[in-house]
């Protein structure tokens, strides 16, 4: 979901900016915890299994940074957000950080001093509709009731298409994935709107996923990444570069399976030595063991198998990797060097 610019939320993320000091990093290690703000349920991204186990892409992040700072995937504290309530939850210090499917944007980064610590998914606004509506095209749906969550630039995004495309629409504003799937089914809305990758997480889960067509266009660019509060680089600096490892380690071909046997013993690769800790000191040089990135590889996987597990084409929500891709095989997934 995309950026609240709505001044409520502005404002109270103002007022809570800098009730939450530096040494995020001191914090949860003293605390042992890593607080990590999520969704409130997406299946494939942040969403309790039957277990009542936290798991999902983004989960896979706070359990990569909390193992990378506390060498323990386990030790994480999963708070759940609304559109509404992510931005206090993050400036007032009740979550270190936030992975909760939220677009990097200019008034995030500035107006609510928030600091986003790279991109782990690029995603773009759609629209799924019934299959019996007969809808093929975004541009046919005029005079149309849309689900939309509250508190999102979704809200915005929509206004734009319908404007441009001089064709109107009903809002039915939601607060969560789950109202808003309840809704879509209840038929209280013809159409919902959010990021194509919820979309297709959100039809995975229904009955008949076949009875609904995601439709072609895809009106916005939604870059998501995790984000901390500004006022605090070296914790940005531990969330960007556990991030950039799973990244890394992907396109050196460092998994789960192998990352112990590679971290025994330094390699004939200068970079994967020093990602792994065994060549230079980088894990000192952020406040951490030399051991760092080999917990955070060892908690999920790299990138790779952490997007395959939870959201790849094997999976019921069916994601290509598009532009998620290696940048070495197309996409835009890039790391810069550890070095």
């Amino acid at each position: 979901m995309k950026t609240t610019v709505f001044l409520g939320a502005t404002a109270a993320a103002a007022l809570c900016a800098g009730v939450a000091g530096a040494a995020t990093l001191d914090d949860v290690q003293s605390r042992g915890t890593l607080n990590c703000g999520v969704t409130t349920g997406l299946v494939g991204f942040a969403a309790p299994n039957a277990s009542g186990e936290w798991e999902g892409f983004d989960v896979a992040l706070c359990r990569a940074v909390a193992a990378a700072v506390l060498g323990d995937p386990t030790a994480v504290e999963f708070v759940p957000t609304t559109g509404k309530t992510r931005f206090t939850a993050l400036s007032s210090g009740e979550i270190d950080m936030l992975a909760r499917n939220t677009t990097w944007t200019f008034s995030r980064d500035t107006d609510l001093a928030f600091e986003f610590t790279g991109i782990n998914y690029y995603d773009g606004q759609g629209f799924m509709v019934p299959k019996d509506l007969g809808v093929t095209s975004a541009k046919d749906l005029d005079g149309a009731t849309i689900c939309v969550q509250t508190g999102t630039t979704t809200e915005l995004n929509l206004a734009d298409f319908f404007r441009k495309n001089n064709i109107s629409y009903e809002p039915v504003p939601i607060e969560t994935n789950a109202e808003a799937q309840q809704q879509y089914l209840a038929g209280a809305c013809d159409g919902y709107t959010t990021d194509a990758s919820g979309l297709a997480a959100t039809r995975a889960t229904f009955e008949d996923p076949t009875a609904h067509v995601i439709l072609p266009e895809i009106i916005s660019k939604e870059p998501l990444g995790p984000l901390v509060r500004h006022g605090d680089s070296e914790w940005g600096d531990v969330v960007r570069w556990t991030l950039n490892a799973l990244i890394a380690a992907e396109e050196y071909g460092v998994t789960s399976a192998n990352v112990t046997d590679l971290a025994g013993a330094a390699g004939d690769s200068p970079e994967v030595n020093r990602l792994l800790g065994s060549e230079g000191n980088l894990g000192e040089m952020i406040g951490l063991e030399a051991d760092w990135a080999v917990n955070a590889i060892s908690a999920g996987g790299n990138y790779g198998e952490v997007f395959a597990k939870n959201i790849g084409e094997e999976t019921p929500i069916g994601l290509a990797r598009g532009l998620n891709a290696q940048w070495t095989e197309g996409g835009l997934l890039y790391s810069p060097p550890f070095r």
